[in-house]
């Protein structure tokens, strides 16, 4: 049977840790190359070792997802190893918790400039090259329930995640023409070293219920999410079976948010 993304190639933003680098991981084992793109050089290199020894293909780079030139050099270097790009995922991210009264517009920059602006840096940098290609190519962007039911903790977090499925449905209206699809992808709540950290917030804050293992209890399936979970879409949304689908939010959320 044949890999469904054989010899693709795949960016990862934000794949050294969490959700990011658990779908390198499933679609390297579908046959990618992929490159870990990352702030955090030394565990995107680890990420990238442990593909490679487990057979696969994958590179490393150093990214800031809020830096257009450091953009633009990933998709370079992805090409200069590869050949080509076929597949961008914008899937860098945080969150850090704030009481609604407390959002400081500092902490709100930094949550819509890496989370909502680092997305349309990323979009416009994999449809350049797409095109400088010949058109076509995949942009597949990492959204959230928050981005449909906004969350008191979270609130910048929310509206950020707001933001990348309205970029989402933009760009796919933007690129159809050239054969270029745009897609997201909706999580829900996600057992990553993230979560870890925002326990403790939530915990400093007053709030432990808001936390963990509090949102779990809404989770129809009645368990959180692995990234392995997240793993199969990832690879659909990759691969040609996803060829007809544009503009879209998939979640994978274990039946929390009915929409």
């Amino acid at each position: 049977m044949t890999a469904r993304l054989q010899s693709k190639t795949i960016i990862v933003t934000g794949a050294a840790s969490g959700i990011g680098a658990g779908i390198a991981r499933g679609m390297a084992a579908e046959g990618a190359n992929i490159v870990i793109a990352d702030l955090n050089l030394e565990a995107a290199e680890a990420v990238a070792g442990d593909i490679r020894e487990a057979g696969g293909s994958a590179i490393a780079v150093r990214v800031d997802v809020t830096d257009e030139d450091q953009v633009a050099a990933g998709v370079a270097a992805a090409v200069a190893e590869f050949g080509r790009l076929d597949v961008y995922f914008n899937n860098a991210g945080l969150n850090a918790p704030e009481n609604f009264l407390d959002i400081t517009k500092a902490k709100w920059d930094l949550i819509l400039n890496v989370n909502s602006f680092g997305v349309v840096l990323g979009t416009q940098q994999a449809v350049k090259q797409f095109i400088a290609q010949g058109g076509g190519g995949k942009v597949v962007n990492t959204a959230s329930i928050a981005g449909r039911q906004g969350f008191p903790s979270f609130a910048p977090y929310s509206a950020s995640k707001a933001a990348v499925i309205s970029l989402t449905q933009a760009a796919a209206r933007s690129f159809a023409g050239l054969g270029i699809t745009v897609n997201a992808f909706a999580p829900g709540v996600v057992a990553t070293p993230l979560w870890d950290q925002l326990d403790r917030d939530l915990a400093d804050m007053g709030q432990p219920d808001a936390g963990f293992e509090g949102m779990s209890g809404d989770i129809l399936l009645g368990r959180p999410a692995t990234p392995a979970d997240l793993v199969p879409t990832a690879v659909f949304l990759a691969s040609s079976d996803s060829d007809y689908i544009t503009g879209q939010v998939i979640a994978i959320e274990g039946g929390m948010i009915l929409v």
